[in-house]
């Protein structure tokens, strides 16, 4: 088509769109970099996975791995339209173990709070991170952007995923803010929460600061609950443990190992998108197609909803009112 031509030029030359929403995400494993959009948009299209074929890649791998080592700085990896909203995902050049080291974690800092930066500069009014941000607020008062963690979303997702009746739930895994905030949702609404470990059990109690009503216990038994919400520190002999038809549902960003043939496991915090949010063409890591994490989308209530404050540090948003606006733009329960 002769239009070709013309129509590349054109595109080129028009002014940057800026985001209204930025979310910042990062690399998991070294092959992660091919199931993004700027990878292989056969793997994009599908839930993460690890394929046989991809370690025929390892000397192109290897390569991409030293990249990310030279180019400290967020890239674009997709770009979306929600009613008159504009979205971007932005990548932060980082494997989920460098979160591990201590050595890592200035130059994490410093690359997320660049991209906090460029994201004002840009002009966005939502921002959304995997952390708690609080450091970025306090050093950076003057901000306009909004820092967004989405945990109070999280933690409405997770009281939506228990079934109806439970009486019990056995809490496992790190104490992270949506753990400490589910756990005293749960305490309030009549549900017992069983903790396995006595240094658990003194810090969420402690962190109440009013009575659990006993419905905080401490227990050695693994037998007696059949819902087990888990976090990344959930050992595999604890796993093991739990007995069978047992519902496993993470609190955490990333998914139990699925050790048990005989158990059901529950997706990471995640909602169904509505049909109105556009350019949906990848899967969000092992979600399915216009599956989000709601860490995504809190930003995008918090553009929608036109919301002033803060979601960072220990601050948490009305559990019911995130959970309502939730549903009337669209967003479904899985």
């Amino acid at each position: 088509d002769k239009n070709s031509n013309t129509l590349y030029e054109n595109s080129v030359k028009r002014k940057e769109e800026s985001p209204n929403v930025v979310h910042l995400t990062h690399l998991t494993t070294p092959e992660s970099i091919y199931h993004l959009r700027l990878g292989f948009a056969y793997l994009a299209s599908k839930p993460y996975s690890s394929v046989w074929y991809l370690w025929l890649l390892w000397p192109v791998t290897l390569w991409f791995m030293v990249l990310t080592k030279i180019y400290r700085r967020t890239f674009v990896v997709e770009r979306n339209r929600f009613d008159q909203i504009r979205l971007q995902t932005w990548a932060i050049p980082t494997y989920r173990v460098q979160y591990c080291l201590k050595r890592q974690k200035e130059s994490i800092n410093n690359m997320i709070e660049e991209a906090v930066l460029e994201a004002e500069e840009k002009g966005a009014s939502g921002e959304e991170l995997n952390r708690y941000g609080e450091v970025y607020v306090k050093k950076h008062p003057q901000l306009k952007v909004k820092l967004v963690d989405g945990s109070s979303l999280a933690v409405a997702v997770l009281l939506n995923s228990i079934p109806k009746g439970t009486t019990q739930v056995l809490l496992r895994g790190n104490l992270t803010k949506v753990a400490f905030a589910v756990t005293f949702a749960l305490c309030q609404k009549g549900i017992q929460v069983i903790v396995l470990r006595e240094d658990e059990y003194e810090k969420l109690d402690k962190s109440f600061g009013t009575k659990s009503e006993d419905n905080l216990v401490i227990s050695k038994s693994y037998s007696s609950c059949k819902v087990w919400l888990v976090g990344d520190d959930l050992t595999e002999e604890e796993h093991r443990k739990a007995t069978e038809g047992t519902l496993f549902i993470p609190f955490s960003q990333f998914p139990p190992k699925k050790l048990r043939k005989d158990c059901f496991y529950h997706t990471t915090p995640a909602m169904q998108t509505p049909m109105a949010l556009e350019n949906v063409d990848s899967c969000e890591n092992w979600l399915p197609r216009r599956v989000m994490s709601v860490w995504r989308i809190a930003g995008i209530l918090h553009a929608l909803e036109g919301w002033e404050e803060h979601e960072c540090g220990y601050t948490m948003c009305n559990i019911d009112k995130v959970w309502e606006a939730c549903l009337k733009h669209g967003f479904q329960p899985l």
